[in-house]
């Protein structure tokens, strides 16, 4: 009889209610925590992202700028980035690239392998691969490629990529 006028009480539920409101609140909480970091983690790798699109953007309107002649890399520039992996690694690079002495000494547009700060402060790096390629065997034409990636995680995919054809009746 004991026993039974025991079990039926009421005392006690109180605290065991709260104690499942609170985990069930924390719950909650951490899911809601989880959801913001990886909202900020987003519009990081966005804000990347646009900031690297427009960094290969200006460097190609650098080679739009120029005369189809000197659109090429630097043979002193290049060699030192052949001895780079993730540079010789891309789907991009050929052994037979666009070499020749740049007209300018320095110039951004004949280096192969450059790293640039962002105007979000963020180091990127800026590959550039210029091959001859041709549509029929009478017409050719020089075919540039950009990679921008992360300047400190390099083994990453690329941030941007954008490539764009230079043919020799658009100006020597």
């Amino acid at each position: 009889m004991r026993l039974r006028a025991r079990v039926t009480t009421q005392e006690g539920f109180g605290l065991v209610e709260l104690l499942m409101a609170m985990v069930m609140l924390n719950i909650g909480i951490l899911a809601l925590v989880a959801a913001f970091q990886s909202g900020a983690f987003a519009l990081q790798r966005a804000s990347k992202i646009s900031t690297a699109s427009a960094i290969a953007d200006i460097q190609m309107e650098r080679y739009r700028a120029l005369k189809y002649d000197y659109v090429m890399l630097d043979t002193t520039a290049l060699s030192s980035a052949q001895g780079n992996a993730v540079y010789t690694g891309d789907t991009a690079y050929s052994a037979t690239q666009v070499t020749g002495t740049c007209p300018t000494a320095g110039a951004e547009e004949c280096q192969a392998m450059r790293t640039l700060t962002g105007p979000d402060g963020k180091n990127y790096r800026i590959d550039t691969y210029i091959v001859l390629d041709s549509v029929s065997s009478s017409r050719q034409f020089k075919k540039v490629t950009i990679v921008v990636r992360d300047a400190r995680s390099l083994t990453g995919r690329p941030l941007a990529r954008i490539a764009s054809t230079f043919d020799a009746s658009t100006g020597s």
